[in-house]
């Protein structure tokens, strides 16, 4: 018994502690650490890798090995078989990941660009940093080439004049062979040396060459008469022997001879080793087609056609089954014994289509080419590739309705057949019969269905769409054949394209909603509509915006962007039906209600308009933009007391800085300046950080009033109130130069840089003001300063190109095109460069790259029209004048200037963007 228990006690004692065990922690024990348990007190830094991987290796120990990689199981799931529905799995995820990867692609690539630019502008290349230096150097004369001084006469600090005497104390040792042929030269021989004696004396070849190579002039008579005996020669080998008469073309001869290969000796071992290779294929292997085949093209290759063609016969010999041998041997044949080959072969091989095709493809006549294609229908009567090549060679719909009617016979499960045999049937009853067949025989096909649906709508029935589309999901989901959203809407688009509109629609009303959850709705039309106007199927993108708005009706996104598509793409009435349904929805959408307003406006019904903005007013009381828009339509046709009048109520009920600025420039423009200037005392001191407001006072009293001390307070006062606005610090500068205080201007400029670092337009002022006060190395130096600090900036660019002599512009063009990014202004000024260089087509196409990168800049556009106006035709003027007034523009320097003058106001874009071109002249 006492043995017993001191056994059980021993056994108890050799058994591992169960984990965080912490003895007589039952008792109130605590548990403490010690140096094992935390590790050796030292740094890893001071184990050495010996005791770092044994470390390692009792770490695996004592984990078991568990370290096992998930997509390569080892273990206890090594055993384990992959069965389909594991690959299946696996499919899906990585489906699943592929599509997850494709959705932020596009920001992904983005942020990747924008990362490796500011890499790129942190650590340039060195290449890039010296760029400009290199080009530099071409300027450089020969003689500043040759006094630049060395490296090691800078360090050691010594005068020129040391140096020099220093490159004149170095020397090179002369070779041996040299100073031997020179101790040969002075030398007196007494005998002959062999060669003399072999030829006789001294008239020895060597001397002969000698004397040849030491005269003066060349024998060219010599070398001409050599190489017409070479032309003789080979005229005489290529004449024909039986008429006596040269068929050798004289013209052609020499163009000719660039065709003859010439092989080397390597290529002809090579081709002889090829040629016992294969022979020894065909020989132990008489039924390999592929051996016989390259034997009789290596023949080919090396120009004995005789021998190939020998080949190949031997090869269709023995391997009369093989159709590849019979293609072959018919190409390397002429016409009439290729007939005779293949008319071989389908006896051999009748159930071939290729050689069928290819005997079909020999004849030269149409009736021949029926006759052989109805023959192989005769032997391969389900061939579908056979069938349609029969019945496309038929002119008259008769002959080929017959031909389709007995090909749907023999190959009943082609879906081609079928719906070119409806297409082809013009009677709906029979049409509508030969699809009821095809689908009871092929009920997975949407082909049919949506065949169907197109003759529904060609014979007008188009309430019946819906439902044929309804029943082929039925269908479908008998089968488990179900497409999935995207195929139906490329079919969808395939309907558009094929002027099926109404079966368009009808596949989108049921079927874009396909797999999609309540929350992706929205976003995943949007994304389809936007593929779909890129795609150029405008009435699919229509048919979307028209599901998503009755799916989402108070979404006035969707609205405006249904509204866009129809002011591009629709007509004025579509547009007008649009937004009157959109304000319905959306009353409180102010974008909604000037959309209509304007198209009211544009279509010359100011009253309608007058009509919508009052509706506006009701449902937006205190609406900016609405207030605005009926400024603008009065002020803008003529009714300058109702603009006033709407001005007032404007400032009592919507007091906004916009508002104030609208008064105060319909008061100018009227030339009221006296009460321009009284709102804007009031104006400057209910907003005080709305530059504008400071930029209009300071141009009355500089333009209008011509006060220049008030302008200057004025701009001081703005200055300091906005002192990050841009356009405040130019008026100021240009006031400035204007009264003739240059010096003032350019520590205008400067204070505006240092309180606006990294501003282009400063920096861009300030080189066009030493430009314009002729300091021309000043401007260099400073367009380089700014170039450092501003380097993606394409107006700095531009300017930096201008000031260029003229051969340097070309590679400075090519750095600000790669420094900017294709930036649209830099765009044009290689335009202007290839316009003063007379390149008329690389210019165009130039200009027409900037308007299309940026459309919203108008002096762009004005660039443009110049230089069609010179070197362009009426037409191209025109479409030029259109797409500008299509797109809008409202920024550019020279645009704003001209847009915003008095003289300006109401003027129309086509007569602004006329103004702008009358203004600009390409002067390089």
């Amino acid at each position: 018994m006492w043995q017993f228990q001191s056994s059980v006690v021993k056994d108890f004692m050799q058994r591992q502690a169960p984990p965080n065990y912490v003895a007589g922690l039952g008792r109130g024990a605590t548990g403490f650490t010690t140096r094992s348990d935390i590790g050796p007190a030292r740094e890893m830094s001071e184990i050495t890798p010996a005791q770092a991987e044994k470390f390692k290796d009792e770490q695996n120990e004592e984990d078991g090995g568990d370290n096992q990689d998930l997509d390569n199981e080892t273990g206890l799931f090594a055993t384990a078989p992959y069965e389909a529905d594991d690959e299946e799995a696996d499919q899906i995820y990585g489906e699943i990941d592929k599509k997850m990867d494709e959705r932020r692609k596009k920001r992904r690539e983005e942020r990747e660009r924008q990362e490796l630019l500011k890499f790129r502008a942190e650590r340039p290349k060195i290449q890039q940093q010296f760029a400009d230096l290199k080009r530099g150097l071409s300027t450089i004369t020969d003689d500043e080439w040759n006094n630049i001084p060395e490296v090691g006469d800078l360090v050691r600090k010594k005068s020129r004049k040391s140096a020099q005497n220093n490159m004149r104390e170095r020397y090179t040792p002369v070779p041996d062979s040299v100073l031997r042929s020179a101790t040969q030269s002075t030398e007196y021989v007494s005998q002959l040396d062999s060669r003399q004696q072999l030829y006789g004396g001294l008239t020895t070849p060597a001397d002969s060459i000698s004397a040849s190579t030491s005269s003066s002039t060349t024998d060219f008579e010599q070398f001409g008469r050599a190489r017409d005996k070479v032309l003789g020669i080979k005229l005489d080998q290529i004449s024909d022997s039986v008429t006596g008469q040269t068929t050798i073309d004289p013209k052609g001869y020499l163009t000719d001879l660039n065709s003859v290969v010439v092989k080397s000796d390597a290529e002809i071992s090579d081709m002889k080793k090829a040629r016992m290779l294969l022979k020894s294929v065909i020989t132990t292997n008489p039924k390999n087609a592929p051996g016989w085949i390259a034997a009789a093209r290596l023949e080919e290759f090396a120009g004995k056609i005789v021998a190939a063609r020998d080949i190949i016969g031997k090869g269709c010999e023995e391997c009369p089954k093989s159709e590849d041998v019979w293609l072959e041997a018919a190409r390397l044949n002429n016409v009439d014994n290729a007939k005779i080959i293949l008319a071989n072969a389908v006896k051999h091989i009748p159930q071939s289509v290729r050689l069928w095709l290819r005997a079909m493809s020999l004849e030269t006549e149409v009736r021949n080419k029926k006759r052989v294609i109805r023959r192989s229908l005769e032997f391969i009567p389900n061939s579908v590739k056979l069938w349609k090549t029969a019945i496309s060679m038929e002119e008259d719909p008769n002959d080929a309705k017959i031909l389709l009617s007995r090909a749907v016979e023999c190959v009943p499960l082609s879906v081609e057949l079928w719906l070119a045999f409806a297409r082809l049937e013009k009677d709906y009853t029979n049409a509508k019969a030969i699809l009821n067949k095809a689908g009871r025989l092929l009920p997975t096909s949407f082909e049919l269905y949506i065949a169907a649906a197109r003759l529904e709508e060609e014979q007008g029935n188009e309430e019946r769409l819906d439902k044929i589309i309804k029943n082929s999901f039925k269908k479908f989901s008998i089968s488990s054949n179900i497409l999935d959203r995207e195929q139906w809407l490329k079919e969808a688009e395939k309907c558009e394209e094929e002027e099926h509109v109404s079966t368009c629609q009808a596949i989108i009303r049921n079927t874009i909603g396909l797999g999609l959850e309540e929350e992706d709705k929205k976003a995943t039309w949007m994304e389809d509509a936007e593929s779909c106007i890129a795609h150029g199927t405008y009435e699919t993108a229509r048919a979307i915006y028209a599901y998503a708005l009755k799916e989402f009706p108070n979404k006035k996104s969707i609205w405006r962007r249904a509204a866009f598509l129809e002011k591009a793409h629709g007509t004025r009435e579509q547009l007008e039906e649009l937004l009157q349904r959109a304000v319905k929805h959306c009353p409180q959408a102010e974008v909604l209600w000037l959309m209509g307003a304007k198209e009211k406006w544009l279509a010359g019904d100011i009253d309608g308009a007058r009509g919508i903005l009052e509706e506006a007013f009701r449902a937006n009381p205190n609406s900016e933009q609405i207030w605005l828009a009926a400024i603008k339509l009065e002020s803008e046709n003529g009714e300058h007391s109702r603009a006033r009048i709407l001005l007032e109520n404007a400032r009592e009920s919507a007091s906004t800085e916009r508002v104030w600025m609208k008064s105060v420039v319909l008061e100018r423009q009227l030339k009221e300046y006296e009460a321009a200037l009284d709102l804007l005392k009031t104006a400057v001191i209910k907003y005080p950080k709305f530059d504008k407001l400071w930029m209009i006072y300071g141009q009355i009293y500089q333009d209008d009033l011509k006060k220049i001390s008030e302008a200057r307070q004025t701009y001081n006062k703005g200055l300091k109130n906005c002192p990050k606005s841009i356009p405040l610090w130019l008026l100021t500068s240009r006031l400035e130069e204007q009264a003739g205080y240059l010096i003032k201007a350019r520590a205008t400029l400067e204070k505006g840089r240092l309180l606006n670092p990294k501003i282009p337009e400063l920096w861009c002022e300030a080189v066009r003001l030493e430009n314009r006060s002729g300091n021309t190395s000043m401007a260099k130096a400073l367009i380089a300063k700014a170039l450092q600090e501003c380097p993606t900036s394409g107006l700095l660019w531009s300017e930096a190109i201008l000031m260029e002599p003229r051969p340097q512009r070309k590679s400075r063009s090519t750095d600000a095109l790669k420094k900017t990014d294709n930036h649209p202004q830099v765009i044009v000024t290689v335009a202007r460069l290839f316009w003063a260089e007379r390149k008329v087509e690389k210019a165009r196409n130039w200009f027409n790259r900037a308007v299309k990168t940026d459309a919203d800049i108008g002096d762009h556009w004005a660039w443009y029209l110049k230089f069609e106006m010179q070197h362009g035709d009426s037409p191209k003027q025109l479409d030029v004048i259109k797409r500008c007034v299509e797109a809008e523009p409202h920024h550019g320097e020279l645009w704003c200037k001209i847009s915003k003058d008095m003289k300006n106001v109401g003027k129309s874009t086509e007569q602004i963007l006329l103004e702008v071109t009358s203004h600009i002249s390409n002067t390089l």
